[in-house]
């Protein structure tokens, strides 16, 4: 009976000491995921985003191209825009010398098409029109309006909104990009803002833990140096309050 007793008891202490393990092992792993998943959750935050850079983008083709998900298509389209930009900006071509320089060739291209098909097939081909659809131009103008109203409301709402942090953002990147405007001409700094748009997103996404980690660290040194320009300088300026008439 002893020995029976014992035998039991072993037992009894293996169950238990093997359910405690597994026990440990769950909440240990319960709270790496919990951890994981407020880390994430603290790096979606980061930009105030909850979706893909892809979706953000807007999802479509455009989104496509800057994100290289068809590589052929990305690099044609830097390419165009490097060309352009090295044909005005290094070659000093200008806008109505690249145009009329481009109906010339046009031109020679189709009169040659035509009479040398003309003698080969004794009818001349027909060349194909080249007409633009005026939706194109619509939609160009219609972006470009919606988009100039929507950075002047902004900057309306933030002038007339009463933030000081926002003013002194809005302020010191408006300062920055005077600068920028300085140094290079209007084309160069689109040509830098497109390089911009079809390279960092592609980055960020392929290295996104790290970036927002970085940008994280970066964002909270910077808000504990204004907190002690607010706590030392900003408070202290008076403000003052406007109370209007009482209207009898």
């Amino acid at each position: 009976m002893p020995e029976k007793i014992t035998a039991e008891n072993i037992l009894d202490n293996l169950v238990e000491t093997i359910s405690d393990k597994v026990q440990k092992q769950k909440a240990v792993s319960f709270f790496e995921e919990e951890t994981s998943s407020s880390v994430t959750a603290r790096f979606n935050r980061l930009f105030g985003r909850q979706k893909p850079v892809h979706h953000l983008l807007g999802g479509g083709k455009s989104a496509d191209v800057l994100l290289w998900r068809n590589k052929k298509i990305s690099a044609s389209v830097l390419m165009g825009a490097t060309a352009i930009w090295v044909l005005f900006e290094w070659l000093n071509y200008h806008f109505l010398t690249i145009v009329c320089f481009a109906l010339v060739l046009g031109m020679l291209a189709q009169f040659f098409w035509v009479n040398i098909s003309g003698l080969f097939n004794r009818s001349p081909s027909k060349v194909p029109r080249f007409v633009l659809p005026p939706e194109v131009f619509a939609n160009i103008g219609t972006t470009v309006c919606a988009n100039v109203n929507e950075a002047l409301g902004l900057l309306q709402d933030i002038s007339c909104g009463g933030k000081l942090k926002q003013l002194l953002v809005a302020v010191a990147s408006l300062w920055v990009a005077a600068v920028i405007g300085s140094w290079c001409n209007l084309l160069t700094v689109l040509y830098i803002g497109f390089v911009a748009a079809h390279t960092l997103p592609v980055l960020y996404e392929k290295h996104e833990d790290k970036v927002d980690s970085f940008l994280n660290n970066v964002f909270q040194q910077l808000q504990n140096q204004y907190k002690k320009l607010d706590s030392g300088f900003l408070s202290k300026i008076p403000k003052g309050k406007f109370k209007g008439k009482k209207s009898e």
